[in-house]
């Protein structure tokens, strides 16, 4: 009797997914998971259940073609899933069993954080008031995506609570061992840490860059100068021209209304993961437009 094709491939589906929130330290966990050598992880996010559903099963598998050998637990990290109206139940459908695991942030700074990604890129040029202020503007998302129940009232529907694990942007800060440990056993690892833990959150707003004119000059020899990055000729060629950004401030005004604004979904989220979120005090705590990550 033949023996079927897909008893003969090798496996590649993701046991886990990361799926958000963007801007709330998923790139730290992912990093931090990819140092476990038995962990397999695409560096880019593939967003394949969100913006490239459409490509088909075969370009969700090109993530995954070069799995190495001793890899016992492969996963992916995609920050947009959890905001997306269809990734639960697209990526329900084909990882019905996947672990998630998501990462929360005061949704405030997370919505000022997420300006100032694209005001670095150069997507938006005026200040938060032009994008902040309420849903009908060019970027929804700035908002959209810190209105966390929401969110996860959809993946509630289709997986079981036992297979989603919830952390705060602050338990990373305050316990950043123990959650890695958390997450390595969630996603089915006995948990192998190192003697020291980088605490640096990835992609920090307040990370040196090349001016934006220059930055898009040099775009088309992104991919060729990639293997050249961590050299000490690259590093040290780029920083005799790279320079903290300058973002316009996040005002006392709308930072008090975005309080307004989230603190409905705020309070039914904490409901929800059966956690205080007295520590999400943005509207008194006012968010350094240079400290904030």
């Amino acid at each position: 009797m033949a023996v079927s094709r897909a008893r003969s491939e090798p496996r590649w589906q993701p046991d886990f997914v990361v799926i958000g929130a963007a801007k709330a330290a998923t790139t730290w966990i992912q990093a931090r998971l990819q140092e476990n050598p038995t962990v397999y992880m695409p560096d880019p996010e593939p967003h394949y259940f969100s913006t490239y559903y459409a490509e088909g099963e075969d370009h969700y598998r090109g993530f995954f073609n070069e799995i190495p050998e001793g890899v016992t637990c492969i996963g992916e990290k995609s920050a947009d899933y959890l905001a997306h109206p269809e990734a639960p139940a697209r990526l329900a459908r084909m990882l019905p069993h996947a672990r998630l695991v998501v990462m929360l942030r005061d949704p405030v700074e997370r919505a000022y954080s997420d300006y100032k990604m694209f005001y670095r890129r150069g997507t938006v040029t005026g200040p938060p008031e032009d994008y902040l202020v309420d849903l009908a503007n060019p970027h929804p998302r700035f908002l959209e995506d810190g209105l966390y129940a929401r969110h996860l009232d959809r993946w509630l529907e289709v997986f079981p609570r036992e297979q989603i694990r919830v952390y705060l942007h602050e338990d990373l800060d305050e316990r950043p061992r123990e959650v890695l440990a958390e997450v390595s056993r969630h996603i089915g690892l006995e948990p192998t840490l190192p003697d020291t833990i980088d605490t640096t959150h990835e992609n920090s707003s307040r990370t040196m860059i090349l001016p934006l004119p220059l930055r898009r000059m040099l775009a088309p020899f992104k991919d060729a100068a990639r293997p050249l990055r961590g050299t000490p000729i690259f590093e040290g060629a780029r920083s005799l021209l790279a320079q903290e950004m300058r973002y316009p401030p996040l005002s006392t005004s709308l930072r008090a209304r975005l309080c307004e604004f989230y603190a409905p979904d705020t309070q039914r989220l904490g409901t929800l993961i059966e956690r205080s979120l007295d520590c999400w005090q943005s509207a008194r705590t006012p968010i350094p437009a240079q400290a904030s990550r």
